[in-house]
């Protein structure tokens, strides 16, 4: 159920049948350039599309501009109550707004910004959490529900329609998996915006991750979601890696690997996890969707690593593999497994990028 609608952040497409972009946010000082500056690009080598700022002042607003020009990828600024950050920030260069029409000053300055980000091009997000929804939509669902919050939302997104905006994407989110699933599934059938999908606040690092896969990964199991971010306390930049890997694991368009290895047991006769790790960082870097298995004995291994595109299964205490390349013959392998696999699914990748 890919959202009808599509905009335009910078040159990427969100929205329609792209791709799912991938981004975080920066916690460093926004007036701090150099610090921000740093962190937005260390983001980026770790697979971000697009990340978020917060500009919370006029000196915020003013380092925009530095920003944008260091930025290897379009960025978004996270802007609350004061619409003339906002409209600084896209004077300013910014690719995308993140606001509540709602808390910005009234219809007035709704419109003023309207015609601002209008003028520039630029998209704006509409983000709604389960922790600010309005004081009289929580009395009338009796608390935080899916239907207040996509009434909140859709609330803010008319009152940029009145005044003649639509590059409108919408964000539900909430700490709770089952409300935030619950949610994007509604505002999904009840409009046609684009959805930035994540679970908001899921935690630190381990509950927090396997938090945001179980909700992340169900909406876009069921083709909801165009924008995704994992919400994790701390250094945002293990975001990235978890929000890829929620993409691989589904194995959606532009992921790119697609990794099976196996748990290992006693009849492992390789250094499975050392291989595995190794192929693993080796192809971080391939953008072709391909599945490659690293298995380590001959019981499942060489049925899964046949189906894969490219697998390897460990043999006996000699240390020789079996190397599967799909619709052909096994060959034998023995010594640097690692590398013989690696070098199989680079010449692969190279091969299908060529057809493409």
């Amino acid at each position: 159920m890919a959202s009808k609608k599509t905009v335009r952040i910078g040159a990427l497409p969100l929205g329609g049948t792209n791709p799912v972009l991938v981004q975080s946010m920066t916690n460093t000082d926004t007036r701090d350039v150099d610090a921000t500056s740093a962190q937005i690009a260390a983001l980026a080598a770790a697979g971000c599309d697009l990340v978020r700022v917060s500009v919370y002042d006029e000196a915020c607003a003013k380092a925009v501009r530095a920003l944008v020009d260091r930025s290897p990828v379009p960025l978004v600024a996270d802007i609350h109550f004061d619409h003339r950050l906002a409209i600084a920030a896209a004077e300013n260069g910014i690719a995308k707004l993140r606001i509540n029409p709602g808390n910005i000053g009234g219809e007035a300055h709704v419109r003023e910004l309207a015609d601002c980000a209008k003028a520039h091009h630029i998209p704006i997000r509409i983000g709604v959490n389960s922790g600010s929804i309005e004081p009289e939509i929580l009395r009338k669902y009796g608390g935080r529900t899916a239907e207040g919050m996509v009434e909140s939302a859709l609330n803010h997104a008319r009152m940029l329609e009145k005044a003649g905006f639509e590059d409108i994407v919408l964000s539900m989110k909430a700490s709770d998996v089952a409300l935030t699933v619950e949610t994007y599934r509604l505002a999904a059938r009840r409009c046609d915006y684009p959805l930035h999908v994540g679970v908001t606040e899921a935690g630190l690092p381990g509950q927090g991750t396997i938090k945001s896969a179980i909700g992340i990964g169900a909406l876009l199991l069921d083709g909801i979601g165009d924008t995704i971010r994992v919400s994790l306390t701390g250094d945002p930049v293990p975001e990235a890696k978890a929000a890829w890997d929620i993409l691989r694991a589904l194995n959606l368009p532009g992921s790119g690997i697609q990794f099976v290895s196996c748990p290992t047991c006693g009849r492992t006769r390789i250094d499975l996890p050392a291989i595995a790790a190794r192929v693993e960082e080796a192809l971080k870097d391939i953008d072709v969707p391909l599945t490659v298995a690293v298995m380590g004995c001959v019981v499942n291994g060489p049925g899964e690593a046949r189906e894969a595109d490219v697998g390897i299964a460990g043999g006996g205490d000699d240390g020789v593999g079996a190397l599967f390349v799909k619709g052909q013959p096994p060959r034998k392998v023995k010594g640097d497994l690692a590398q013989a696999l690696i070098d199989e699914v680079r010449k692969m990748a190279k091969e299908r990028k060529e057809t493409l």
